[in-house]
């Protein structure tokens, strides 16, 4: 029987990790260990969620309140994309993927849209939100229950204080031990399984069933396991991001989204906590040298900042052929990597560790008859999200620089994202084209981005009754607007409220 579990690896995604299995094991007589290396620094820069991560947090029994108070967190309701179109034909550009339903009012608005008949951005012409995210304005108000929105929600937070939190939790929800050791081999039975952990100190720990969230390293189900990484740098050509942190006044206004600002080889990322700026510079290292993309970076923060010395994070991109391997599995960035556009790394965290506490193996021949079907639905994921944030790149029409025009080579695209754009050159996506219950992003994503980027289907004549409705749907949003409003307070206004009394429990 599978009684002691280890999850090598600390941070975000071993803690994350450690709660759901914690969550899930904890009528098991189980016992989980998390072993973190005293000497190894966590990565500590995603600073970016999407909604997913509220379920989370309120399924592990963690008061919003306490999160937001001790995290230094700050909500998030869209990505605001900045110059992502040729600024020479568009002139300064934005977008906003917010994560409010595009058809929240109904759908026959974006088939007015989409008819041409409304110059306003896509999403400023379906949703309340997108004002709502220009105005600065809060998701909710004080007296809204926790984790429930007005609009739609996630959160920015310190890396580093989260992952602190979560262990706090961990420990004192779910009796979740925690041991600092370096973990530097493996010992293997005869079926090939794992059965101790090996540390500096020639120590060998024994458990039945290892988490290996050790991160770019991929310390066990990589190194010791030799499951291959299946590289995708030929189709994601960021591979670099320099990040500061850049102190801000207690009386700025704070954005409700992450600011994500294309450059000529990459983007930038900009999240505003309470306290400080999250900026992180990305970049393709073939198409631009460290000390451009030094420049740039400070150029970016108006040259303010420059006795600021950047943290440089080379970015592996690609993932696992396998993320389940007999008794391991990784969970985290020893799975693989995409790039920090989406906020994917946390996501792809949250839904591995779930997916695998909701059918963990009791006996260790258990593991033959889930691990195929764990295997096959997270790869599905990969895929599927290596191909949403490549079509980020793909449609733009910038052609300012060689990573640009690089990004549209054809050689570069799956061949089911090709497959897909060629069809919603012609038609609109439809729900149907997102069949798998594992698209983490859907219909209603795509939508923002593809018509956020004007890449639109062939304008189809709206009858008589579409129009009636999506003038109704129209009216009805206005009005919600201007009631939205006069309700909901500043951003900042309502974090030091939450600081002063606290959301309501639900």
């Amino acid at each position: 029987m599978i009684r002691k579990i280890a999850i090598v690896g600390g941070g975000t995604a071993g803690w994350l990790a450690a709660n759901h299995l914690g969550h899930s094991l904890l009528e098991t007589n189980t016992e989980i260990t998390l072993i973190e290396s005293p000497t190894i620094p966590t990565i500590g820069v995603g600073e970016g969620t999407v909604p997913s991560i509220r379920n989370s947090l309120q399924k592990f029994g963690i008061r919003e309140t306490d999160f937001i108070r001790e995290c230094d967190v700050t909500f998030k309701q869209s990505i605001k994309f900045v110059n992502w179109l040729d600024k020479t034909k568009h002139g300064e550009n934005y977008y906003h993927h917010l994560f409010d339903h595009p058809h929240i009012f109904g759908e026959e608005m974006t088939q007015q849209w989409l008819a041409g008949e409304s110059q306003n951005r896509y999403a400023n012409a379906v949703s309340k939100q997108e004002i709502c995210c220009e105005e600065k304005y809060a998701p909710k108000t004080i007296s809204t229950p926790e984790y429930v929105g007005i609009n739609g929600y996630a959160y920015h937070f310190d890396a580093k204080k989260f992952a602190a939190f979560l262990m706090k939790h961990a420990q004192d929800a779910f009796a979740i031990k925690h041991l600092y050791a370096d973990i530097i081999d493996i010992a293997i039975d005869d079926d090939g399984f794992i059965s101790h952990l090996i540390d500096s100190n020639n120590k060998h720990l024994a458990y039945d069933f290892i988490i290996d969230c050790s991160g770019f390293s991929a310390a066990i189900i990589g190194e010791k396991l030799n499951v291959d990484f299946i590289e995708r740098s030929d189709e994601l050509l960021t591979d670099t991001a320099l990040t500061l942190q850049v102190p801000t006044s207690l009386d700025d206004e704070i954005p409700p989204y992450t600011i994500a600002t294309a450059h000529q080889a990459g983007w930038i990322w900009d999240i505003a906590l309470t306290k400080r700026r999250g900026v992180g510079f990305v970049y393709s290292s073939k198409h631009m040298d460290e000390e451009q993309a030094v420049k740039k970076l400070h150029h970016y923060l108006g040259n303010k900042f420059t006795d600021l010395q950047p943290r440089k994070i080379p970015m592996k991109i690609g993932r696992r052929e396998l993320f389940w391997h007999k008794n391991c599995v990784a969970i985290g960035l020893s799975q693989g990597f995409v790039e920090p556009l989406e906020a994917t790394a946390i996501l792809i965290t949250d839904f591995s560790a779930g997916l695998l506490s909701k059918r963990f193996p009791r006996y260790k021949a258990d593991i033959e008859h889930i691990a195929p079907d764990f295997n096959k639905h997270v790869a599905h994921v990969w895929e599927s999200t290596f191909d949403f944030i490549k079509m980020h790149y793909c449609i733009s029409d910038r052609s300012d620089s060689l990573f640009w025009q690089d990004n549209r080579r054809a050689s570069g695209v799956s061949s089911k994202l090709t497959s897909n754009l060629a069809r919603w050159k012609s038609f609109a996506p439809l729900r149907e084209d997102f069949s798998s219950k594992f698209d983490l992003f859907d219909l209603e994503n795509y939508l923002y981005v593809l018509y956020g980027m004007n890449f639109l289907p062939r304008k189809k004549a709206v009858t008589e009754q579409v129009t009636a409705l999506a003038d109704k749907q129209c009216t009805f949003k206005n009005k919600r607007i201007k009631q939205l409003l006069a309700e909901l307070p500043k951003h900042r206004e309502l974090i030091n409220k939450i600081h002063q009394f606290g959301l309501q429990k639900n």
